[in-house]
């Protein structure tokens, strides 16, 4: 198996880059628990451009209102049609936001409409087990954005398969901390991203 690298999906609109620290927590998450040979430092790949489909798991995040230009529109259908998994979360944990509903428009654009991803799918047992589904964050429990516990996230299927993954849960705020902050941390918040990396590359 080839060396697995994390890539942050560029798009012409938003701020893509929004969470520059979280790669490289999740990559220290991956290295700590799992034998997977990653690579120690991630990187940037456009939306737009034929390189996307050289990365099995794509992170996508932004503040800002979502627009896909044709070319990435086409890009996104394919790399999911053939196997790719993307991540896409709102990193303002407010489903009456800009971000928010036009992401949606985007994906219902290019896929129709999401699928309610079950608490009992084997997403969440994969690696590590969260037996509620996906974890809250404390942006969740402390109130910020809409004020919301999103109990579920909602997935584009292909043949069975989570090929897009939609959270509002802010997990791109919840994992963007410093590196040294982990060593303070009871329990690391990231790794759920864990199972998101192993379900793409076993699934």
């Amino acid at each position: 198996m080839s060396e697995f690298v994390f890539a942050t999906l560029e798009y012409a609109s938003g701020d893509w880059e929004s969470a520059p620290a979280l790669p490289e927590n999740l990559i220290d998450t991956v290295a700590k628990h799992t034998s997977i040979d990653i690579a120690p430092v991630g990187v940037n790949v456009k939306l737009g451009f034929p390189e996307v489909f050289n990365y099995p798991f794509v992170w996508m995040t932004g503040h800002l209102p979502v627009r896909f230009t044709d070319a990435e529109r086409r890009n996104l259908k394919r790399y999911v049609e053939r196997g790719g998994f993307i991540m896409i979360d709102d990193h303002n944990h407010d489903i009456t936001g800009e971000f928010h509903k036009t992401a949606h428009e985007e994906i219902e654009r290019t896929f129709g409409r999401m699928t309610r991803l079950k608490n009992d799918h084997e997403l969440y047992s994969c690696f590590f087990v969260f037996e509620n589904g996906p974890p809250n964050t404390n942006h969740e429990l402390n109130g910020w954005g809409d004020n919301l516990l999103h109990r579920y996230l909602d997935a584009v299927l292909v043949n069975g398969r989570i090929g897009l993954l939609y959270s509002s849960k802010d997990y791109s705020s919840e994992w963007n901390f410093h590196a040294e902050t982990k060593r303070t941390m009871q329990d690391d918040p990231t790794k759920f991203g864990v199972n998101l990396i192993v379900y793409a590359l076993t699934r």
